[in-house]
C-alpha cells in the first residue's frame, strides 16, 4: 500500500502578513520537492469536508463559534499576538483540521497504510477554547478524538517532536486516560510548560525537556525515553506532531538536529509500535521555518513512512 500525502489548496490563501515565519511558502515548498521526486507509491489527496460536530469533540461550542465570526472580510486580524488571520484563513483552518480525518479514514479503510498531511495553519499549541502560537484548532487532537468516538480505540498515542512544547494538546487530554501524550522540546522556552511534573491525571503525559543546543546523539538518546513509554501504552494507533523547527537551520529554536534525524526519529516510532498498531501512523506538520530544512526534513520523514511494511 501507499503512503498518504493529504495537503490543501486552501493553505495557500492562508495569508499571515509579511515577514510572519508561519508563512503560506513552507506548504508549498513541500509539495514541490514532493512533486519533483514524483515517488509512485505516495498517495496525494485532498482533505474533505469536516464536520462541526468532529471538531467539538475537541473544541468548545463557544469558541469555534467565535473563531468563525473572526475572520476578517479584508486586510488581517489577530488571535492572540501571534496568530495572525486573513478572509482565506477560515477555510485553510477547516482544511488542515479535515486533514487528519482524511487521512485516518484512508488508513482504516486500508486505501493507504499511513500518512503524512503537508497543510497550514498548525495546530498543537491551541487548547478546548484559546488560539496561541500560530495555531487555531489543534488537528492532532481532533484526530485523536476522532479515533476514539468514531473508531472506538482504547489506546491512542501522540508523539510531538516539535521543538515547542504541545501545551494545546497536552490541556486537552491531561484527564485522558486513553491518549498517551508524549513531547520533546526545548526546555524551558516558549510556550513555558512541558516540564517533567506535568504527568497528567492517569500518568498519561510525557515530556521530554531538553535544553537549547541539544545534537543528534543527545536528542535520540533522550528519544530512548519515549520509545519505552510507547512500548509500555501499547497504542492501537499512533498520531505524530511532526514539527521540523528542532533542525539546526531553524531560526525559531536553538536545537542542532539534522535531516536524517527525522528519518530516525519516524522509524524507531513505526519499529517500536508496529506490534500494536501494524504500522497505523499518520503525522500532520506543525512548526518549521526555514524553507530549505523543511524540504529535506519532510523527504525523510517520509522515507520512513514509505519504506515502513
Amino acid at each position: 500500500m501507499k503512503t498518504g500525502l493529504i495537503t490543501s489548496d486552501t493553505y495557500q490563501d492562508h495569508d499571515t502578513g509579511p515577514g510572519h515565519p508561519e508563512q503560506i511558502a513552507r506548504v508549498t515548498v513541500i509539495n514541490e520537492n514532493f512533486k519533483k521526486y514524483n515517488n509512485k507509491n505516495i498517495l496525494w489527496k485532498k482533505p474533505s469536508q469536516i464536520k462541526d460536530d468532529i471538531i467539538k469533540d475537541t473544541h468548545d461550542t463557544e469558541y469555534i463559534n467565535l473563531i468563525k465570526r473572526s475572520f476578517p472580510t479584508k486586510g488581517f486580524s489577530s488571535l492572540d499576538g501571534d496568530t495572525i488571520i486573513s478572509p482565506g484563513s477560515k477555510q485553510a483552518t477547516f482544511d488542515a483540521a479535515s486533514s487528519i480525518i482524511t487521512a485516518i479514514n484512508g488508513v482504516q479503510n486500508k486505501e493507504i497504510k499511513n500518512a503524512f498531511c503537508n497543510v497550514r495553519p498548525p495546530g498543537h499549541h491551541s487548547n478546548q477554547n484559546k488560539a496561541a502560537g500560530f495555531c487555531i484548532l489543534n488537528n492532532v487532537a481532533i484526530g485523536a478524538k476522532y479515533l476514539l468516538n468514531k473508531y472506538k480505540y482504547k489506546k491512542v498515542a501522540i508523539i510531538d517532536f516539535d521543538v515547542h512544547h504541545g501545551n494545546g494538546t497536552q490541556d486537552i487530554f491531561y484527564d485522558n486516560k486513553n491518549v498517551l501524550f508524549i513531547s520533546t522540546h526545548q526546555y524551558p522556552y516558549y510556550p513555558g510548560t512541558g516540564s517533567e511534573k506535568e504527568k497528567g491525571k492517569f500518568n498519561n503525559i510525557c515530556n521530554i525537556p531538553l535544553p537549547a543546543g541539544t545534537n543528534s546523539e543527545e536528542y535520540l538518546n533522550a528519544f530512548n525515553f519515549a520509545l519505552k513509554r510507547l512500548e509500555q501504552f501499547k497504542p492501537e494507533f499512533v498520531l505524530i506532531s511532526a514539527g521540523f523547527d528542532s533542525d539546526f537551520r531553524d531560526p525559531l529554536a536553538q536545537f542542532n538536529l539534522e535531516a536524517d534525524d527525522f528519518y530516525i526519529i519516524t522509524k524507531r516510532i513505526l519499529e517500536s509500535t508496529k506490534k500494536f498498531c501494524s504500522g497505523k501512523v499518520v503525522s500532520i506538520l506543525e512548526g518549521g521555518y526555514d524553507l530549505q530544512a523543511l524540504q529535506d526534513d519532510t523527504k525523510r520523514h517520509v522515507d520512513a513512512l514509505l519504506e515502513f511494511n
